[in-house]
């Protein structure tokens, strides 16, 4: 049967309306399917950046074309698709928690919003994203051929973060350089690269094993733990690269092995994290603890008498009480009262210190004849420290060696300390055992518990007019001093009608007179400047007229009177010796007298050589194990190392 074909106006009417059908489908066409797929190209492209960025191995921003393109299909399409869907198919890889709000717990939201079929777009590009990331993934372990460590703790606290895209590039980087710094192949490495990388592996597999032991993994718990224990011993005390034994880069291999495959049991990083800041937590508690017993042994170290000086004292003891009777005395006597002369104040129970400062100022004087030596000592100490300058006088000078007990002047009834030493409230603090439960509290008392503080011997520098009641000037030195220059200089010094002349020691806002005093007492804080600059003991001149004139005893007196419950300063004689001086001491130069040599190991070179006085105040005595080394030869040149007495009692430089 033959179709007739069919012309005139009608067939082109029908054309026609057929024509605009086909037209209107292939618009709609273009609107509902190729401007989603647009859209999902772009986005596509974006994640695929992004996640090419987190694993650092690309980091290149998308050209300028493809950015314009993808702004103007958004825009284009912007009116068709909500600003929802769109924040939605939008989405970074690091926020699925938005996705699964929308997608799967939210479908009344986007049916009020969009077509069923937008939530498929959306789960398609999350899907794309994945698939993505996850080729990104074998590309890089394809390309990289091993696995490194570098930087796996920051990493980690990283992970913990990645929620936030604009941190993803940088991210990379950091990871980046410590791959390169880490995986070099070259062995030149420099510095403690290698060593912080191994210690970093360490930390790592010790966080992994724990979060294994708690999924039963129990084969990979043990290689963490082998692992570990290589590690510790290649690494030790190492601080140096150059300093680890051979092998140390197959034992690095190796532990990125393991920590790879660690790695791919996927724990959670969450948990990951809360392990690494519980050993943070607790190595600050570890450090914190040892601080705390470091501190409790240095002060334990500074103030018991080494066996070496006990065997010292006892030695010289004996020789002195086996001296004939007229043996005991020195020469030149008369010269003791001659005020003409230089005279310095020395009072110490130990016996070597006390002879360095002897033998440094005698070897530094230019007229040694014309110096005189006042050593005071307690009973105990007092036969050996005469023994030892009669055995070796200080050439031309002339010295004397007196007993604290000797001066009768001298107690509970004159001198305020005395007194109070003889309060039970004080011999409770001195001396009950248990009022120190904790550590700390047993640091803080420890140190104020020193054997100096209830000796009169460190409180007798408020008497020297009692004590050399015939002398006009004196200069006191301690015992931890060394004298390196002539101080015959010092007796020149014009001290402007003030008492004591002493090196200030303050800076901008350290060592002033709050650091020392308690200012929440009124009695303090009506009568003194906070700000007031302080000053040190250990190299003193003092205008001994001027102090009776003043009566600076009896300035000490009062103040101290009214510290007897420590409300006003802590034990010691600096903080009374600033109330006591208050406005009454004259500043030297600073080249007279350069402290710090007993806790500073900052003390520059040059202060040292052009100091007259070097002092090591602090804990770290130059006579103590704990002093330090670069500071010892200062001292230990004017030990006479070569005396019988020091040989056998094992004292050595």
């Amino acid at each position: 049967m033959a179709f007739r074909r069919v012309s005139g106006p009608l067939s082109a009417r029908t054309n026609a309306r057929n024509g605009g059908y086909r037209f209107s489908v292939i618009a709609l066409l273009l609107i509902s399917v190729v401007a989603p797929l647009t859209i999902l190209a772009g986005q596509t492209s974006n994640l695929f950046t992004s996640g090419r960025r987190y694993f650092q191995y690309g980091s290149s921003d998308l050209s300028g074309t493809d950015d314009v393109r993808r702004r103007s299909a958004l825009e284009a399409i912007e009116y068709l698709i909500p600003k929802e869907v769109l924040d939605i198919v939008g989405a970074k890889p690091g926020e699925p928690e938005l996705l699964n709000r929308n997608i799967v717990g939210g479908k009344d939201l986007l049916s009020s919003l969009v077509r069923e079929d937008a939530a498929d777009v959306s789960r398609q590009s999350f899907s794309i994203y994945q698939e993505s990331k996850k080729l990104l993934e074998d590309r890089s372990e394809n390309m990289s051929g091993s696995w490194s460590t570098g930087g796996v703790i920051e990493q980690v606290v990283q992970g913990s973060e990645s929620q936030n895209p604009a941190k993803g590039e940088d991210q990379g980087k950091s990871a980046e350089d410590a791959n390169k710094s880490v995986s070099s192949k070259s062995g030149n490495h420099t510095g403690d690269t290698v060593v912080r990388h191994m210690r970093d592996q360490i930390i790592m597999a010790r966080a992994y094993a724990n979060l294994a032991q708690g999924q039963n993994h129990l084969d990979l718990v043990r290689d963490l733990k082998q692992c570990i224990k290589e590690h510790k011993s290649f690494v030790g005390d190492v601080s140096l690269d150059t300093e680890l034994p051979s092998g140390a880069e197959e034992k690095m291999k190796l532990m990125a092995e393991v920590l790879a495959q660690a790695q791919e049991n996927n724990y959670d990083t969450t948990i990951m994290v809360k392990k690494l800041r519980a050993m943070l937590q607790s190595a600050e508690e570890n450090a914190r603890m040892l601080k705390k017993q470091s501190t409790f042994l240095s002060q334990l170290a500074a103030k018991t008498i080494p066996k070496g000086l006990h065997c010292f004292s006892m030695r010289l003891t004996v020789e002195y009480h086996m001296l004939p009777l007229d043996q005991r005395d020195f020469p030149h006597q008369e010269r003791l009262e001659d005020p003409s002369l230089y005279h310095y104040a020395l009072f110490s129970d130990n016996i070597l210190a006390a002879s360095v400062v002897v033998n440094s100022a005698v070897s530094n004087a230019k007229e040694p004849e014309k110096h005189v030596f006042h050593i005071v000592t307690d009973k105990l100490n007092f036969g050996a420290m005469k023994m030892w300058f009669l055995a070796n006088p200080p050439g031309a000078a002339s010295i004397e060696v007196q007993n604290v007990d000797d001066f009768k002047w001298l107690n509970s009834s004159y001198c305020p300390v005395l007194h109070q030493l003889q309060s039970s409230a004080m011999k409770n603090f001195y001396f009950k055992a248990d009022s120190a439960m904790t550590l700390a509290a047993g640091t803080s008392n420890l140190k104020y518990r020193n054997p100096k503080y209830l000796s009169m011997l460190n409180h007798l520098r408020f008497y020297l007019p009692e004590v050399y009641p015939k002398l006009d000037k004196i200069v006191f030195l301690d015992d931890d001093i060394v004298v390196q220059k002539d101080l015959t200089p010092l007796w020149d010094v014009d001290l402007e009608g003030n008492v004591n002349g002493a090196v200030e020691t303050c800076g901008e806002s350290f060592h002033r007179f709050d650091k020392y005093l308690n200012f929440s007492n009124p009695l303090i804080s009506e009568n003194f400047d906070p700000n007031a600059c302080g000053w040190a003991y250990g190299m003193n001149v003092f205008d001994l007229k001027e102090w009776k004139k003043r009566d600076i005893t009896g300035i000490y007196h009062k103040w101290q009177s009214q510290n007897e419950h420590r409300l006003l300063w802590k034990l010691g004689t600096l903080p009374p010796g600033l109330i006591t001086f208050y406005n009454l001491t004259y500043p030297l130069e600073k080249s007279w007298h350069v402290l710090g040599l007993g806790y500073k190991s900052a003390v520059e070179d040059s202060e040292i050589a052009t100091a007259a006085v070097i002092h090591y105040n602090g804990n770290m005595k130059p006579w103590l194990d704990i002093g330090m080394s670069k500071f010892k030869p200062l001292w230990s040149k004017f030990v006479k190392y070569d005396h019988p007495y020091i040989q056998q009692c094992n004292i050595s430089d």
